[in-house]
This record gives structure tokens, C-alpha cells and sequence, in this order.
């Protein structure tokens, strides 16, 4: 199975937001699962919530067997879900979680996620974001800038997207406004999004 440390810096804050926001039980679709991590050790701590990994290439072997190893039961099998596909295997779901996707992809994958998301959500569940974004154009610091410029130097399709001038406003035109900003652990935001 694979690791990825960041989660274990990340898991707590965001489980807390989680908290938070969520009603108490519910459907929840992780897109961009990765190592599976996050549903490991979240899912089991929202017991009344069905917890659907997915990614656009899922390592089943690792998102699977990170939840067997928890004992995390309300998490089900990996699935692949590519954003940018017009259908996704999913129709309807309480809520969508998505971590650290959007800036190591291609825009297209942003616009993917929030179409996607306006399909799917029932109820006025939340779209939830977690990375690194800028705000007003301007990163929020030097760690982050320095980030943005190693993605760009591994693909320029890549980046830290602005949430005010680029993140929000593809939001909008899919229905979808941003309810709340929530400073994160290393200098990261977790960003709810909901229908109006």
C-alpha cells in the first residue's frame, strides 16, 4: 500500500470540517482518492456515512487495502471516476470531497469536477475542496508560490489556482457558490462550495 505524508499532517483538520458541515449520515463520493488514506481514517469516524472512493486510475490494491486495514466497513470497493468524462459512474451523492486534485491537473479536470459535481449533488450537499489556492491573484505564501512554479516546471498545465478569479467563477457557472473558506494546516484552504 502506498503512503503519502501529507495525510497525516491534513486527515485531522479536514475530518474536523467534515464534522462540521456534514448532516449525520449520508453518501459521500471522494474524488482523486490516491492512496486512500483519507477514507481510511475519516469513513470510520463518520459512521453514518457511506464512503465511495474513486480516481481517474485508481490503485485499488492501495485505497482498498488502507480501509481493510482500518476496518473501515462503510467504505466501498475504489472505483475509477475521470472527472472530465461527461458521465460519471456515480448519479447522485450527499456530498463530494476533493483533495489536492485540481492544481497537479489540467484546468479541464477543475471544469470537469464542478460540472460533475452540479449533476450529482442532491439536497444542496457540499462540494468540498482541500489544497492550495491563491487568493486576489496573489499567493498566500512563499511556500506556495515556490509549489506553483515546480508544478508549472513539470507540466504548465498544472498550477495554483486562484479561488477568487479562476476557482469561484467557474463555481458559479455551474450553479454552485462558495459558503465557506477555511484556513488550513501549511498554508492550505479547504473551500465549501453549495447551491445557492
Amino acid at each position: 500500500m502506498r503512503h503519502a505524508p501529507a495525510t497525516q499532517r491534513n486527515r485531522d483538520p479536514i475530518l474536523a470540517v467534515l464534522q462540521q458541515i456534514l448532516p449525520p449520515a449520508g453518501f459521500l463520493l471522494e474524488i482523486a482518492s490516491g492512496t486512500g488514506e483519507h477514507a481510511a481514517y475519516m469513513a470510520p469516524r463518520l459512521p453514518g456515512w457511506t464512503w465511495q472512493p474513486s480516481d481517474r486510475e485508481p490503485d485499488t490494491q492501495s485505497i482498498d487495502g488502507h480501509s481493510r486495514a482500518a476496518g473501515a466497513r462503510n467504505v466501498r470497493p475504489a472505483m475509477r471516476l475521470d472527472v472530465t468524462e461527461p458521465l460519471w459512474p456515480i448519479t447522485s451523492a450527499d456530498a463530494i470531497l476533493c483533495c489536492n486534485m485540481i492544481h497537479i491537473a489540467p484546468w479541464t479536470a477543475a471544469e470537469g469536477l464542478f460540472e460533475g459535481a452540479a449533476r450529482t449533488l442532491t439536497g444542496g450537499g457540499p462540494l468540498v475542496l482541500y489544497g492550495p489556492f491563491r487568493r486576489h491573484g496573489r499567493h498566500t505564501a512563499p511556500s506556495n508560490e515556490a509549489f506553483d512554479a515546480n508544478l508549472r516546471a513539470q507540466d504548465p498545465e498544472w498550477g495554483v489556482r486562484c479561488l477568487d478569479t479562476e476557482v469561484r467563477p467557474l463555481a458559479e457557472t455551474h450553479g454552485l457558490e462558495c459558503r465557506d473558506v477555511i484556513e488550513m494546516p501549511a498554508n492550505n484552504l479547504t473551500v465549501v462550495f453549495r447551491r445557492p
